[in-house]
């Protein structure tokens, strides 16, 4: 990955082809797929770029004009570009790019998910899952939801300080915080810029409840902070784990941690006595939904001692995306699982609706649901996990006191618990 600071020169489309500029009130459907062409008059396009989850890069949703890739045969056909160092063509590089944190944590009212504020140190992320809801949020900053979202990564480098303000504020009452709701924490980015290890130290030192979400094996580097969190009663790890099968997953997430090192680490974690889970997630009918029981049975064999699933969730731009990755891995299942994700979202391929986004309805949801609740049943996963600590929270200075004025925080009496999952 490509560390170095970040530049303003023009970015790059994955080929340097014909690009069409169109109105986006044109045709509502001209984004759902490619435009049709004789293919005696040009190449087709590429439709798999290696290490990447997605090949579009169409421009987001925000902006007054809309830019696709379009072949329109004036051009010679053109060989694939020449890999570069590391296994990957033109489009593989990573940018890393700052941006100011004046606020650190996010909340929600949602009652889908067990907690109320969130932290996340990067906006978008390098693993690239081709169906990651966080997609349509980078059309906030002016990029595609497709490609910029795996390859401008934005970094938070103040999120620390911008923490520990929130924290100071007399305010601020304590609950389980999560890190990495959106964005993996533990991403490549997190290599070098270690904003995910500073927020856990600063949880250690003032002693506040954190939960993280993760499909990185990365996590294990920070090893001693989770142990001594965990000691306290603070920590809880959670591993998104979608398949078993090394190479669905690389297909889905190309640059997120095998199956395997995600269970390795799991085991690592548990066997160091920080608190484990699994979130089977997202559950893709016809694709890895065969998978639930040997996910979670694989996932409590590692030391796990709660479990979770996700039906995929399609909002936004994400949803033409993923239809594009069946085109061009699946496409003999295609219609069939876009056909039950639709039985399970009211005849449409999302739906936002609380209660039902996470789950869906219908009988396919039903009989997930069924399936879940047996294995987790079956590997003794079903019970409540015990609930982080809330009451040794420590009110912590504002930042810009120096540091040989802070003093080591006690614990206090009082307050509550709470748990992630």
């Amino acid at each position: 990955m490509d560390a170095a600071a970040p530049t303003s020169e023009p970015y790059d489309f994955p080929s340097e082809r014909e690009i069409c500029v169109r109105d986006p009130g044109a045709d509502a459907t001209d984004h759902d797929a490619p435009p049709t062409l004789d293919p005696d008059d040009a190449p087709p396009l590429p439709t798999v770029i290696r290490g990447r989850g997605v090949s579009s890069n169409r421009s987001g949703r925000y902006e007054p004009r809309q830019v696709e890739q379009f072949v329109d045969g004036w051009e010679p056909a053109e060989p694939a570009p020449a890999p570069l160092a590391g296994g990957f063509g033109a489009a593989g590089r990573t940018r890393l790019l700052p941006l100011a944190a004046r606020k650190a944590m996010s909340r929600n009212d949602s009652p889908d998910i067990p907690f109320d504020r969130a932290v996340n140190p990067y906006r978008g992320c390098e693993h690239g899952c081709v169906y990651c809801f966080a997609r349509p949020d980078h059309a906030y900053l002016g990029d595609s939801p497709g490609l910029d979202f795996e390859q401008r990564i934005y970094v938070k480098r103040g999120v620390v300080a911008a923490l520990q303000r929130e924290w100071a504020s007399p305010s601020y009452t304590p609950e389980t915080m999560a890190i990495g709701a959106s964005t993996d924490p533990y991403q490549p980015a997190e290599a070098s810029e270690k904003l995910t290890r500073g927020l856990l130290e600063l949880a250690l030192r003032y002693r506040h409840p954190v939960g993280l979400v993760t499909k990185s094996a990365r996590v294990v580097r920070d090893l001693d902070v989770l142990q001594s969190l965990a000691e306290l009663g603070l920590a809880r790890v959670f591993f998104s784990i979608t398949s078993l099968d090394a190479s669905l997953q690389r297909r889905l997430e190309p640059r997120a941690a095998a199956p395997a090192a995600r269970l390795r680490a799991m085991r690592t974690l548990a066997d160091a006595g920080v608190p484990v889970g699994v979130l089977a997630a997202p559950m893709i009918p016809a694709v890895n939904d065969s998978e639930l029981e040997a996910i979670v049975e694989a996932a409590a064999a590692a030391g796990a001692s709660s479990a979770g699933w996700i039906l995929l969730r399609l909002p936004r731009e994400v949803g033409p995306l993923f239809d594009d990755w069946l085109a061009a891995h699946l496409p003999e299942r295609r219609q069939r699982v876009l056909a039950l994700m639709r039985q399970a979202r009211g005849g449409k391929l999302y739906d936002a609706t609380f209660g039902r986004r996470m789950r869906g309805e219908g009988p396919y949801a039903a009989l997930l649901a069924q399936r879940f609740d047996l294995v987790r049943r079956r590997c003794r996963l079903d019970a409540a996990p015990a609930p982080l600590r809330c009451d040794l929270f420590v009110r912590p200075p504002p930042p810009d006191v120096p540091p040989q004025a802070l003093r080591s925080p006690a614990a206090a009496p009082g307050g509550r618990q709470l748990s992630l999952l």
